[in-house]
């Protein structure tokens, strides 16, 4: 029960757009936002329990893993942010890197990669803030197939 409510506190802390977008019960949807506009420090703790309450009627499975997803402490975003950083960092070191970039995802931009490998290069030899470095991290996580990081 109290790990039921744990969970439907971490509902409450979750943006809305996010809420409307895990495809909750009716009835549980409602009570969570109906809890993040109370105020009152005991109208919220009842609230939360309603929440709890609401929950046992729901499978928590799916919840917890899209939460998960969500603050990007699953196991799989992990491993594929890391994968994305590796890449990264090979990229920028090693200009063979590129051509085994290319070959596992042949629908890339190579032109682009290039010149955004070439700029975080600049980048980072003349001291300058790392936008290029960034945004190669962007292009990579849209070229790499899987979940949201």
């Amino acid at each position: 029960m109290h790990e039921l409510q744990a969970l439907g506190v971490a509902l409450v802390a979750l943006p809305e757009g996010m809420l409307q977008a895990m495809a909750l019960d009716s009835r549980l949807l409602e009570a969570v936002l109906e809890a993040k506009r109370i105020t009152a420090h005991e109208g919220k703790r009842r609230q939360i329990q309603y929440i709890g309450r609401l929950m046992r009627d729901v499978d928590p499975a799916p919840i917890r893993a899209r939460i998960a997803e969500l603050e990007g402490s699953s196991a799989q975003a992990s491993a594929r942010h890391r994968r994305l950083e590796g890449w990264r960092e090979r990229l920028i070191a090693d200009d063979e890197a590129l051509t085994a970039f290319a070959t596992e995802h042949p629908g890339a931009d190579l032109q682009s990669l290039r010149a955004l490998i070439r700029n975080a290069r600049k980048e980072a030899s003349l001291g300058k803030p790392p936008h290029a470095f960034r945004e190669l991290f962007r292009v990579l996580k849209d070229i790499e197939p899987g979940t949201a990081v």
